[in-house]
């Protein structure tokens, strides 16, 4: 399929042009902010800068458009705005993702997205939050100490920020203090984040701030039956369908930009752009990727990058020994991913600013998982437990996953409703999270296509588990270790993040590829439909980049499924139109994961 030509919106809005859009705002019943940073820009490979100017008008419009419309948005005279997002598409259409303030205080649940037309008129909004918000007092009992000392004590460890905010939730907005615990006892999460009521003390929740690859339910699953996983690796001869070539010889000068090859554990032998330092001296670091880079934690506890070592050569070959092997597969992953987002959909970078994910392997000791960490803006590999996971999680199924994670982060922002004593996460938003990230994973795989790696609709399928992979997005209910769900039910309302993922991702693979049995690239797929209904893809192009604009222009922090069918309809009919085969197939494909209009939750109807 040829890709819809966007245009990009490159806002680098400097400290000046704040005051001066702050300043358009004064003495409005809602004021805009907007970030140093500005919002991010548009996808698009071919950008096409605009002035600061447009860039302010787009969020200026988008404000006034807000403040127009209280009873679409639910805002009042306490709520101010910051854009952290905004995108134009090639028609003109415009989208500016803004965050919440009531009363002075961040409200988390409290994004939300306006669309306007290319005239700059109002076309509709996306809510996080759709109640009118009200906070009955603003004052806390507690004091702030007092919250940082209760957040300590739950997250075992140091409290560190604090913060008051307003939790938007079902019952109303809770009056809270979100505090960072660091120095966690837990290995696995040694950074936390607490939310403690501010005027009882109680705890309201206790989550970690990194994903993690591996659930600690799985991990203790597969601890109790005994089996560790047993990886295919040691594709020593293997090359990458993907080689970079090497830069005609010229006079240099040093730092240069250069291409190695590395010997990895998964994907063969690949190639690597590095940084030649001196005449024999090669720095693992790939400038013409926003400067990714891999280092080691020295098997430390630490998730601070500048605390790493860096890889460094003589030769400019790497994964010579097994101390830099898995450096090689994390360092191709994540470039991997990085070509993946900007090739497909024009997006330069996790947060879309050009910039290069890192990467720490050797992380911690005895550690059998893999994570994305938003506080280094990294991913953390750690070695194996030795027992359960033999080797490092350093597969690039599972790269292109937690990085999607971050990208997530960066656009939809989707949360789960409820984080249990243990940590574990449930509910659609978080699921749905999951499963972008499980599709996205996926979608780096076949646009890599290394035949080390070959590319499928498995999740994990290279970490030698016994069930033959974490989990598919096919069939989801094959998984038993996570117990995923094929179809949606109102258990998924409370359902564990990983274990209701497989709805979205099943609505996903029937759009790609349709019902039933088929072989795909060698591997045998047999897709079931709720009510028996048979569906004809419309391939794996056309769907990945429906749910792409779906989750960049039409989802929040709280979009459950039924609100993701919604989303992906309106992207189909942006991207096809509303009388084309591919937005009655995403109808389809939703029904027939028994998604459906008709069993909507009262407040969507």
């Amino acid at each position: 399929m040829r890709r819809p030509h966007r245009h990009r919106l490159s806002m680098a809005i400097a400290a000046a042009a704040v005051a001066a859009l702050a300043a358009t705002t004064a003495g409005s019943a809602l004021a805009t902010q907007v970030p140093s940073a500005a919002a991010r820009p548009v996808d698009n490979s071919a950008p096409a800068k605009q002035t600061v100017q447009a860039a302010k008008a787009v969020i200026t419009a988008a404000t006034t458009a807000a403040l127009a419309h209280p009873e679409a948005t639910g805002l009042g005279k306490d709520d101010k705005l910051t854009a952290v997002d905004a995108l134009v598409d090639p028609d003109g259409k415009q989208h500016v993702r803004f965050s919440r303030t009531h009363k002075g205080l961040p409200v988390l649940r409290g994004d939300l997205v306006v669309h306007l037309d290319a005239r700059s008129s109002w076309i509709g909004v996306t809510r996080a939050y759709k109640q009118v918000l009200k906070a009955d007092t603003v004052s806390p009992k507690l004091t702030t100490g007092q919250a940082k000392e209760k957040a300590a004590a739950a997250g075992k460890g140091t409290a560190a920020e604090a913060q008051l905010v307003l939790s938007a939730g079902e019952s109303g907005a809770t009056l809270a203090y979100q505090v960072r615990v660091v120095n966690s006892s837990s290995k696995e999460s040694p950074v936390r984040e607490v939310l403690i009521n501010a005027l009882t003390g109680a705890l309201i929740s206790n989550a970690a701030v990194n994903d993690s690859f591996i659930t600690p339910q799985v991990q203790a699953k597969l601890r109790k039956l005994g089996a560790p996983a047993t990886p295919k690796s040691g594709f020593a001869t293997g090359k990458s369908s993907s080689a970079l070539a090497a830069p005609a010889a010229t006079a240099v000068t040093y730092p240069a930009a250069a291409v190695g090859s590395g010997t990895s554990l998964f994907a063969g032998v690949v190639p690597l752009n590095t940084v030649q330092t001196a005449a024999t001296a090669y720095l693992l670091k790939d400038s013409t990727r926003g400067n990714t880079q891999t280092r080691t934690a020295r098997n430390t506890d630490t998730n601070d990058f500048s605390a790493g070592s860096s890889f460094t050569s003589t030769t400019n070959k790497w994964g010579l020994s097994d101390l830099t092997k898995p450096a090689v597969d994390a360092q191709y992953g994540i470039t991997k991913t990085f070509d993946f987002y900007k090739s497909t959909f024009g997006r330069n970078g996790i947060k879309n600013d050009g910039a290069g994910a890192h990467a720490l392997v050797h992380y911690s000791q005895n550690l059998g998982n893999a994570y994305w960490d938003p506080d280094c803006d990294c991913m953390l590999y750690g070695d194996g437990d030795g027992a359960t996971f033999t080797k490092p999680l350093v597969v690039l199924d599972v790269t292109g996953h937690e990085l999607s994670h971050g990208v997530v982060a960066a656009t939809a922002a989707l949360e789960p409703t409820r984080i249990d004593w243990r940590g574990s996460q449930f509910g659609e938003p978080g699921a749905l999270n999951e499963s972008l990230a499980d599709i996205f994973g996926s979608s780096t795989e076949f646009a890599t296509n290394n035949p080390n790696i070959p590319p499928n609709y498995l999740v994990g399928e290279q970490l030698g588990l016994a069930q033959k992979f974490l989990r598919r997005l096919d069939h989801p209910s094959l998984d038993k270790l996570e117990g995923t769900v094929d179809y949606w039910s109102k258990a998924a309302y409370d359902t564990e993040v990983h274990a209701g993922s497989g709805i979205s991702s099943h609505a996903y693979y029937l759009l790609a590829e349709g019902s039933g049995a088929k072989t795909i690239g060698g591997v045998n797929y047999n897709s079931p439909t709720y009510d028996g209904s048979v569906v004809a893809g419309i391939g794996r192009t056309k769907a990945t980049a429906i749910f792409y604009r779906a989750m960049t222009r039409y989802m929040v922090s709280t979009t459950d499924f039924h609100d993701a069918r919604v989303a992906t309809l309106q992207a189909a009919a942006d991207l096809y139109g509303a009388a084309s085969t591919e937005y009655t197939t995403v109808n389809k494909a939703w029904a027939a994961v028994n998604v459906t209009a008709a069993n909507a939750p009262a407040a969507l109807r």
